[in-house]
C-alpha cells in the first residue's frame, strides 16, 4: 500500500495498537553495536551527549541500566508519507487534551507514540475517539 499524506486519511485510518510490554529510555555513552544488539532495543538514537535506547524494561533492569519512566508503545497502522503535515499535531493535541505526554518516532511506514504506562488506556481512548471523528 503506497504512503498516505492527506491528513484527514491519515486520521481516519491511523488505527492505534497498543503493543505489549513495558519499555524505558536509556542512555548509552556511545553506539556500542555488540551491547545494542543484546538490548532488543526498538528504537536508537545517536546524539551528540550519548546514544539512547529504547528497550523492554527488563532487559534493562537485567543489564543493570539506568531508566526514566516506564512507557507504553502505541504503534499507528497506517502507512504515513514522510512528508505528511498535521498528523503528529492532531495526535499530539488529542493526547494534550487528557494530559497523556507523548515521546514520538517515526519509521519509514508508522509512527509510534511512546506514552507513561500508566496512562495508556487513556491515551489509546483519546486517540481511538480522533479516529473516530476523523471518520466523520
Amino acid at each position: 500500500m503506497a504512503a498516505i499524506s492527506h491528513l484527514t486519511t491519515l486520521l481516519a485510518s491511523m488505527t492505534p495498537v497498543l503493543r505489549p510490554g513495558v519499555f524505558v529510555f536509556c542512555e548509552l555513552p556511545d553506539l556500542d553495536g555488540q551491547l545494542i544488539s543484546t538490548l532488543s532495543s526498538v528504537v536508537v538514537v545517536q546524539e551528540d551527549e550519548a546514544v539512547t535506547v529504547v528497550i523492554p524494561k527488563d532487559v534493562a533492569t537485567a543489564h543493570g541500566l539506568s531508566f526514566g519512566p516506564a512507557m507504553r508503545m502505541i504503534s499507528l497502522t497506517v502507512h504515513s508519507g514522510l512528508e505528511a503535515v498535521g498528523l503528529t499535531a492532531a495526535f499530539a493535541a488529542a493526547l494534550a487534551e487528557r494530559g497523556v505526554s507523548a515521546n514520538v518516532v517515526a519509521g519509514s511506514r508508522h509512527d509510534h507514540i511512546f506514552v507513561p504506562e500508566r496512562q495508556a488506556e487513556d491515551a489509546m481512548a483519546a486517540l481511538t475517539a480522533l479516529q473516530a471523528r476523523s471518520m466523520g
